[in-house]
This record gives C-alpha cells, structure tokens and sequence, in this order.
C-alpha cells in the first residue's frame, strides 16, 4: 500500500465497482413488453421504420459491448400511413437502410441511416425498389457487408462499422447462379456457431426454388462463394433462416404478395441440407388462425438465455403499401415440440433477454383475426386464398342465404372500410353481418388454451367497434365458458362506430366462445371491427 492510502476508501471503491456492476447485470435482466398491433418507436420516442431486414449481433466499436444491430428498409410511405392510417399508400419509395441497436431487444436506440439512398442513386441513378436485406461480418477483410435486392440484382454495399456508412462495392447479376438475375426474396443468417454468414433466397421467377449461398471474397470482391439448392416446390417467398438447438429451420410464406401468409417450415442437421420433408414445406402449427399474426415471414432472433432457448420469429406486416392493421414489425416467440416449431400468436408479451424466459402480457388481446385483416378478399372468395369463412371466425347460417363460394347469392362476409370508417377503426376490413333475404346468423369464434399459451381462469373485459342499419328482431354481443353465457344488446341503428363491451366474462377450464347474433330483415346490416377479450 502507497503511503498515506486510505484501506477503508478502497473498500468503498471496490464496493461501489461492484454495485455498479450489479446494477447493469439488473438492468439488462429486466424484463421488458413487446406489443403487437401498434407503431413502435425507440426508447426515446422515435419512429422505428424498419421492413425487410434482420438483426445481427455485433460488438459496438466505440464502447465494446456486444449489441443487437437491427437494419431495415424505410419507406416514404411507411411515415404517411403512420401520419394517416385511413389511407393506404400505393407504391414505396426508399428512403434508406436504417440502423437501430438494442441490449435486449425491447429498448432500441436509432443510431443512423446506415445506407442511405443517395449513395445508391450515386451509382444507379434508375433505383425503383430496394429491400430485403441483411449485414454479415466478412472476417477476411475485417468489413461488414450488406446485401440487399435491387432492381433485378443483389447489391453488396460495405462499411468499417456495423453501423455504417456502407458504401456501394459491388453488384451480382444472379443469372450464372440460378438462371434469373434477381433473387425472388432473401435474408442474410449468420451461423452463431460459426460465424459464417449465409444468403438464403429464392428463385427469381415463380420462386418455386430456395437455395443457400456462402458469403466470402474472391478475387477481392464480396460475393456469393457457392450455391446450393435445398428446395424445389411450390412457390414461396420471405424466405429466412433459424438455427435452434442445433437444427437448421428455413421458414417461408406463401406467394400472396404483400399480404400474410401462414408459416412454412422444413428443417435439416446441416444448413446446406438435405431438408425435411424434402421439397415440401409444413405450416406451423398455431400460425393457422391468423396467417400468423397477419404477417409475412421476416428473419429470426435465437436467443441463448441463461435459463432457456427462446427463438423470436420477426414478422413484416407491410401495412403502409397494403393495409393489413397497425404496425410494420410483429414478434412473437416460437415454442417447439421436438423439432416441430409452434406459432404463438400473441398481441402482448414480455421478455427477458438475458433468462431467455417469456410470458403473456396481462394486456393481452387473446382474439385471433381481430380486426379482420388477415381476410384480403371479398370472404367467400374463390382467388388464392380459397376461402368459405374469415380467418379465426364462423358464421353458422340459421336462416338466409347460404354462405358458399362462387354464388351471387352468398353474403359477404367483410365489409371494405371506406377513409371515413378507418378513422375510427383499424385497417382495410371488418366483420360484415348481412344478407338480401331476412337471416338469422351467428358469428363466432371459440378461444382456449394452447400447448403453450394458458387461457388463465378469471374475469376478462370483451370489447368491439360496432356500427348497423336496417331492422334488426335480434342484435348481440356475447360470451360464453362452462355453460355461463352474458351478452349485451347491440343498440337500434348507428351510422357512426360506437365501442360495445361486457366487462366481467367469467372464463371458466381454459376456454370461452365469443361471438355476435344477428337476426335481421333482408337489407340489414352491422359491421363489427376491433374485438378484443383481455384481462381485467
């Protein structure tokens, strides 16, 4: 000890370090809520505009922590539809690639455009889309590259930090590789076990093909090293990667455009293959309901927590450009039953990052389809997706035309909100109880417990938008659980949305149907939007 050194100052140096020490570990154990449904925004009140990317974890370079990166593209429409939801935009224009950091993937910090649109333009003046994209680290030259679709091409961009600037460097042409020069859809997965960064992506045309190409350098180039084939079936698109517990998971929607899909899945031992079931992709189970969440398959985050393995599926909700509700980005965690991945569709959750360990929010909205935007058509619809009923919902007909598809005569069941309705309600559709004829029918959906989502016994609050014209003998809002059934009277007819609700609905043994009865006189109609059944 240096002469005249206090020992009882160190001592309450050394326990201050620590108390320090302990306080981030606390901080970074906190628990956090991912909500669905909504815009999301950065810890400081930002709006996070991010589609088509991924998330990465990197060291930050100015103060060494590990982080999670998260790039996206944004869309001058994506600020116009968050201005004004009532309207839908009809085209994208890229702004640029954004770039936001989070420790635990709850709080998210913007930290810059990390390719910005100009520098694009700079290169290739005639720019008309640019999305799905990801960032690897190319250890060979110690720079990180980003990989997006543009045009008809893969554009390789390259930055000394992971948050950018990237700078263009080089362009792929994917005709040699595959036979059409664009990708159809792709994402950039990182192997956690081996650092080694992958393009997943699909055939450029009817994308009924899927392959995985190493990311490296040749000839001083980042480019793709190989290719390699490991599907070839029917058309699909989003396509990105999992790695979980040691398997390999490709996921990839259906090709509905911009619109949601379920999730397909196959799974290998090796990330080049051979895919189970070979060529043919299965839907997830839990993503039936709700064209899991109303999304289409985005990337992934496999969390290694200190008490669980937890995967976060990242769906794209391209509301801005095709309706589809509120928000861009929609997360929910993944459970598995062996190899067999299950969706859990939920509106409300919270997260540990640290624990890995997840949990329903109390404010959970246990509805699937709630707003009626998983429905893209005119429901009976005979266009992809076929479909008799609404997604989640069962209209059972008592009397009254009979609802089957390709008849003039079968009521419709959605109703095509107008810019005055989506003032008041959410997104493009909404529940549509009608006919020509006088009808007695009843629309409903039955809620319980899942393998891994308890429907918790206790007092719950349902609630809906509501609005109605013509006669009705009979209009109502129920719910019913163990034999216990409660409704509320519908009011005579409303031009204007009112909000209807039953505030104790007693749910008794994990399950209660809820639903509307409509007896009316032919020409009546109610259109009902926004149900919600969540905790009290």
């Amino acid at each position: 000890m240096r002469q005249n050194e206090n020992p009882f100052s160190l001592v309450l140096l050394f326990f201050a370090f620590g108390l320090l020490l302990c306080t981030q570990q606390n901080l970074k154990a906190q628990t956090g809520n991912i909500k669905n449904d909504k815009f999301w925004d950065t810890k400081t009140g930002e709006p996070i505009y991010s589609q088509g990317g991924g998330i990465f974890t990197f060291t930050d370079p100015e103060d060494g922590v590990e982080k999670y990166y998260w790039y996206g593209a944004h869309y001058r429409e994506a600020e116009l539809y968050r201005d004004n939801p009532a309207v839908t935009q009809e085209r994208n224009h890229i702004e640029a690639v954004t770039c936001y950091t989070s420790e635990d993937l709850v709080n998210w910090e913007f930290e810059s455009n990390a390719l910005e649109r100009s520098e694009v333009v700079d290169h290739y003046e005639r720019t008309f889309w640019m999305g799905r994209l990801g960032v690897a680290y190319v250890k060979e030259i110690d720079k990180y590259a980003m990989l997006v679709q543009h045009n008809d091409g893969v554009l390789i961009a390259l930055s000394e930090t992971p948050a950018g600037p990237f700078k263009v460097h080089n362009r792929l042409d994917m005709t040699e590789r595959i036979g059409t020069p664009n990708t159809g859809d792709q994402t950039v997965f990182t192997d956690p076990d081996t650092g080694i960064s992958y393009l997943v992506y699909s055939y450029g045309e009817g994308r009924n093909k899927i392959y995985v190409s190493e990311i490296g350098v040749k000839d001083d180039k980042v480019t793709l090293l190989d290719v390699t084939q490991i599907f070839r079936g029917k058309g699909r698109e989003g396509n990105c990667m999992l790695k979980h517990n040691g398997k390999y998971y490709v996921f990839a929607s259906n090709l509905y455009g911009w619109d949601s899909s379920y999730a397909y899945y196959m799974v290998s031992e090796d990330i080049r293959g051979p895919y189970s079931p070979k060529n043919k992709m299965l839907i997830t189970p839990g993503s039936y309901e709700d064209y899991a969440h109303i999304t289409q398959t985005g990337f992934f985050v496999n969390v290694q927590g200190s008490e669980k393995e937890t995967a976060i599926y990242c769906g794209d909700r391209w509301s801005d450009f095709a309706g589809n509700g509120l928000g861009y980005n929609q997360w929910v965690p993944l459970s598995f039953d062996g190899e067999t991945p299950y969706f859990n569709s939920l509106n409300s959750w919270n997260f540990n990052e640290s624990t890995g360990e997840w949990t329903v929010a109390d404010d959970n909205n246990y509805v699937k389809n709630a707003s009626f935007e998983a429905d893209r058509k005119a429901i009976p619809s005979p266009m992809k997706p076929i479909q008799e009923q609404l997604l989640g919902w069962y209209s059972e007909v008592e009397q009254g035309n009979v609802i089957v598809i390709e008849s003039e005569e079968s009521p419709v069941l959605n109703y095509f909100n107008t810019e005055e309705d989506r003032k008041h309600v959410i997104g493009e559709k909404s529940l549509n109880i009608a006919d020509n004829i006088d009808f007695k029918r009843k629309v409903f959906q039955i809620i319980e417990s899942s393998p891994y989502v308890k429907l918790k016994d206790g007092s719950y609050k349902l609630s809906a938008k509501v609005k109605n014209s013509g006669d009705f003998n009979k209009l109502e809002m129920y719910a019913e659980s163990s034999g216990k059934r409660i409704a509320t009277q519908i009011a005579t007819p409303k031009d204007t949305w009112e909000t209807i609700q039953i505030g104790d609905v007693q749910v008794r043994n994990g399950k209660v149907e809820i639903g509307f009865i409509a007896e009316g006189e032919g020409g009546a109609s109610c259109q009902v939007d926004d149900v919600s059944l969540a905790q009290k």
